[in-house]
């Protein structure tokens, strides 16, 4: 099937631009809670330069707009239209035009692909339901897929930013029960990008932790790209979690009651809490630093050079500087 499109919307590039450009493009799928609304908005302001570097982006403002309509079953209306095909078929065209533009990357950046915030804290496990989801945007990229990228987080703070936005949208304040079944529940990030691998054998699979990238888009993009990217607007702090005073604001006063005292930001677990899902998550980085069963890379810092055969393991040690840094970070998503 050939494509066509109105000459006004059309690239001014040469011809033998338009036709059989490799184009690699990048599916990054979140998490939430990772930075993810800031890296978005960092790569919309940069357009023009990276128009540059001959690099796409395709946003929420993009992919919620109708593009993605169909791909994923949901009620609507009995037209007797088949809407995940209509929803292919949409997808492909899209693709066609950014390959017409001549571009060597391609950045789709939508978190909801994954899942939601909203489904994780109801079944209390993370984004049970990727691998079929992920099966479905595969289906729908047809292949072209090169690249899917994934942001993980510490899951002690993972879930505290999580519960935090649940909780100023009208969920619950958890207590110690609800937060001992997030803490005994096995699924980690090991098994999130196991599922997404299965789902998508046919494109690297890349996770990037938050304690690399948080607040560092540009750090990001090069990582994924492999060339260094602008620093213009790269500090940006959108969607942060709110401290406990900020927080308690928004809430009714029987729910505001419900929060400790303090200024920071809220921790709902407790020390042995934290130690636990804190060791589920250095677990997750070591099968990561051990090749991820060859389904799974980890993404290094491309600001560090190597450190020789055995490198120090700063990832996985925590002290007063560490938490500093978490700190200032741990906010964006």
């Amino acid at each position: 099937m050939i494509l066509q499109f109105p000459s006004n919307r059309l690239p001014r590039v040469a011809p033998g631009q338009r036709t059989g450009k490799a184009m690699n493009v990048f599916l990054h799928i979140g998490a939430h809670r990772c930075a993810t609304t800031s890296f978005q908005e960092y790569l919309r302001q940069n357009a023009e330069a990276l128009d540059e570097r001959n690099i796409g982006f395709w946003g929420p403002r993009r992919t919620r707009n109708g593009l993605f309509n169909g791909i994923l079953p949901g009620p609507g209306a009995a037209t007797g239209r088949d809407l995940q095909r209509r929803a292919e078929g949409r997808v492909q065209m899209h693709l066609a035009r950014s390959r017409a533009l001549g571009l060597d990357h391609l950045v789709i950046s939508d978190e909801n692909l994954m899942g939601t915030v909203r489904e994780n804290l109801r079944l209390g496990a993370l984004y049970c339901g990727v691998g079929e989801r992920m099966a479905r945007f595969a289906q729908a990229f047809d292949g072209q897929v090169t690249d899917v990228v994934v942001n993980i987080r510490s899951l002690e703070s993972y879930w505290a930013s999580a519960l935090t936005y649940g909780v100023a949208r009208g969920h619950r304040v958890p207590n110690m029960p609800r937060l001992n079944q997030l803490v005994d529940n096995r699924r980690s990030w090991r098994d999130v990008l196991s599922d997404v691998a299965c789902a998508m054998p046919g494109a690297r699979i890349w996770a990037l932790p938050f304690e690399t990238y948080g607040g560092r888009p540009e750090a990001q993009l090069a990582a994924m790209i492999g060339q260094p990217m602008p620093r213009s607007n790269a500090r940006l702090r959108l969607n942060v979690t709110p401290h406990l005073p900020e927080l308690r604001g928004q809430l009714q006063s029987a729910v505001a009651d419900q929060l400790p005292e303090g200024q920071g930001r809220w921790q709902p677990f407790d020390a042995a809490q934290i130690a636990a899902l804190r060791e589920t998550y250095a677990d997750d980085l070591m099968w990561l630093t051990a090749g991820g069963d060859g389904l799974v890379q980890l993404k290094q810092d491309p600001d560090k050079t190597g450190q020789g055969m055995n490198p120090a393991r700063t990832d996985l040690t925590r002290g007063r500087p560490h938490d500093d840094q978490t700190e200032r970070v741990a906010g964006a998503g």
